[in-house]
């Protein structure tokens, strides 16, 4: 999960709060004696000599003039967040620290220099740090922040098997943002293969939309969550962040509001993608849909044998949710 961190030259209210309602974490303080009054705009950490995030202990700030200050970057503990600044804003220095450590934030002008620090080596820089006096711009490099968090090569998987079960327990998982057509979670009986199940945003004659919820399906399954991590259904709780991606494969975070688990009749979904077996425990009910590849939904009750869905595969194992390389048959 990519950081926004903003930084406040001069103490500006309005700078601030719009920082924090554009999404910032932090505030590094030119003036740690306003550290009380920006609490009280909003609960974020304060970077300063007297702030949650000390300078010169927790945060270092560099400004990168050549090779001696990189050098410099990448030998400070793992745990010290560096702030690194370039004078010209060059991505070579950047590239040579990132590929060295991973608490490395990017001083930032705009939302273009944001996005391609999140991109650098592909994996980016742990977060951007804001130096503007632009509320547009602070606006602009929140939503980039947003919009860049993760993008999926999803594949097509073709329907081979649908089974209708008995009573299990689901997971209706509501969250705390609007979802539009064409998203929806990634969920699984394996991580190694995982449908997109879509939003509740359609409407029938019988319920109305609710565009804020994904019934993700069985308490067992895995659901993908930040940082390229999965979680058991049956473990998610009020204020955990998850992943939801459209059919392009664009993903963003949003958090639970609300984990409901019901005792529902289920079916069973199977498919492939190739040779690799995708595999879901989902509600037998209209209102559960899977993605077609051009983000249609489609209800689990009128899904067939041969129907084309979305979903996504990798190879399986992971531990405590997280990827690992190891020999494993799920079945």
């Amino acid at each position: 999960m990519k950081e926004f961190w903003y930084w406040a030259e001069n103490y500006d209210k309005k700078l601030i709060t719009t920082a924090i309602e554009s999404g910032a974490t932090a505030i590094v303080l030119s003036d740690p004696s306003k550290k009380e009054e920006v609490k009280k705009l909003g609960r974020v950490s304060i970077v300063s000599e007297e702030g949650d995030l000390k300078l010169g202990e927790d945060v270092v700030y560099l400004l990168i003039k050549g090779k001696e200050d990189e050098e410099k970057a990448v030998k400070y503990p793992p745990h010290v967040k560096v702030i690194v600044e370039t004078t010209d804003w060059t991505i070579i220095p950047l590239e040579n620290i990132i590929a060295q450590r991973e608490e490395v934030y990017a001083v930032v002008k705009n939302e273009e220099e944001a996005r391609t620090a999140l991109k650098i080596l592909e994996k980016g820089v742990k977060g951007v740090v804001l130096k503007s006096s632009d509320m547009n711009t602070i606006k602009r490099v929140g939503r980039a922040l947003e919009e860049e968090e993760e993008k999926l090569n999803l594949c097509v998987v073709r329907i081979t098997r649908i089974l209708p079960l008995g009573l299990g327990d689901r997971v209706c998982v509501d969250t705390t943002s609007l979802l539009s057509r064409g998203e929806g979670m990634l969920v699984g009986n394996s991580s190694a293969g995982m449908f997109l199940v879509h939003a509740e945003t359609e409407e029938n004659p019988y319920v109305a939309s609710r565009p804020f919820r994904v019934n993700a399906g069985a308490v067992h399954m895995y659901i993908r969550v930040p940082g390229n991590k999965t979680k058991y259904l049956c473990e998610l709780s009020t204020g955990d962040p998850v992943m939801v991606y459209d059919y392009k494969g664009r993903g963003r975070l949003v958090y639970v509001g609300r984990a409901k688990v019901e005792r529902r009749p289920m079916i069973l979904v199977e498919g492939k993608a190739e040779n690799k077996k995708v595999s879901a425990i989902l509600q037998n009910a209209e209102t559960i849909r899977l993605t077609k590849p051009d983000g249609t939904p489609i209800s689990v009750v009128e899904l067939k044998e041969g129907d084309e869905v979305l979903g996504y595969t990798e190879e399986a194992g992971r531990h405590f949710g997280m990827k690992v390389e190891e020999t494993i048959t799920e079945k």
